[in-house]
């Protein structure tokens, strides 16, 4: 049966004038919560499990010139819809590990902004995360780095740039920290808050405090509210990496950490306590260029803004301090999935297997307040 690697499928969706034709055959709610963008949805996932036969009807009506990749959770239905295709004489392919694979897929790019350096923004698409690279005179720092260690290393090989430390914003609920191993495998210091180093060895930082890459000054700024150890950095006022608490067209949510069982506070007490923080990130210069750690649906680096185009769509900064703490406390959308785990891992408070990392992340981030 032919397959197609989630790296392939990405590139092809890129960059082909004619992609393929992305068949997700997942339930509908499933499809409606989280999917490749492009794609189209035949629920017929109970049809290939329990009889493919009954599948038929269903998927003969695809356009017939079409070539067609097939996709479920983890690959497994999807390898039947492939070959119930290939019976309805369709040119057809599985995606590898399906959204499974899709949420491993990396895309990088330089964000354009005047720093005597260079930062490199990586997406994941599947997951709407965002990470950076900064890179000044051979040093380099990354933050909120993902697990998949070899996206990083081989842009640091790429431009030939010394990794100096990793940083976290904060400790993310949508998926697992890479910042630990990271910081390990290069010997270099794990930068994180320490209201979110629960269990977990790390360095900390503090409000105010300056650490130097190359020739460039990052200023830590404690920003907490998504989480008590929340913090942004500002580059040479040039750039705000952000982390979940300011992202360009909403805020963090501020529950996540109280229900996972590691913060004392509760929604209204973090909310007061966003609001502040963001009320010093909006005293920074305008022109400086918003870099927040997540991006709903499939993101295209670079996803860039500035702080005055943040100021003006963002519709949660417009809000009274009263209207602002009442709407990001009371209105709490769908959780990430598995969001416990993966908070309690990222403060140190569990360990998960290596082989169990991509299902316990797999589903959208749901980390903005709306």
């Amino acid at each position: 049966m032919q397959e197609i690697s989630p790296g392939k499928l990405s590139e092809r969706l890129q960059n082909d004038d004619r992609p393929p034709l992305v068949l997700d055959i997942r339930h509908q709610d499933d499809f409606d919560e989280w999917h490749i963008p492009g794609s189209i949805n035949v629920d017929v996932y109970d049809e290939l499990t329990d009889d493919p036969e009954q599948a038929k009807e269903a998927l003969s009506g695809l356009p017939p010139e079409e070539e067609i990749v097939t996709i479920c959770a983890v690959g497994l239905v999807s390898e039947t819809a492939t070959d119930v295709l290939g019976e309805l004489d369709y040119n057809a392919m599985t995606l590898t590990d399906g959204m499974n694979g899709w949420s491993r897929v990396h895309r990088h790019a330089k964000v354009p902004v005047h720093l005597n350096g260079t930062i490199i923004q990586l997406a994941r698409p599947g997951k709407g995360c965002l990470s950076y690279i900064l890179i000044s005179d051979g040093e380099a720092a990354v933050f909120d780095p993902s697990h998949y260690l070899n996206e990083y290393d081989a842009i640091l090989d790429e431009h030939d740039a010394d990794l100096i430390g990793v940083f976290d914003t904060h400790a993310h609920a949508d998926h697992v920290s890479g910042s630990a191993e990271l910081a390990d495998c290069h010997d270099v210091p794990y930068y994180l808050h320490p209201k979110d180093a629960i269990a977990i060895d790390a360095t900390p930082i503090e409000d105010g405090q300056t650490v130097t890459i190359g020739s460039l000054d990052i200023e830590v700024i404690h920003t907490p509210g998504h989480s008590e150890g929340s913090v942004s950095f500002d580059i040479e006022g040039a750039a705000l990496i952000t982390g979940d608490t300011l992202f360009h067209e909403s805020v963090g949510r501020v529950e996540l950490g109280v229900e996972a069982g590691i913060e004392d506070s509760d929604s209204e007490q973090n909310a007061a306590t966003l609001y502040e923080s963001l009320q010093r990130l909006l005293n920074r210069p305008d022109d400086a260029v918003v870099l927040p750690a997540h991006d709903p649906g499939s993101p295209e680096p670079p996803v860039t803004a500035t702080l005055a185009e943040v100021k003006e769509q963002n519709e949660d900064l417009g809000r009274d301090r009263e209207v602002f703490l009442r709407e990001i406390a009371s209105d709490i959308p769908d959780h990430p999935p598995n969001f416990e785990r993966v908070k309690r891992t990222n403060v140190g408070q569990e360990s998960v297997p290596a082989d169990e990392l991509a299902e316990l992340e797999l589903g959208p981030n749901n980390c903005a307040a709306n």
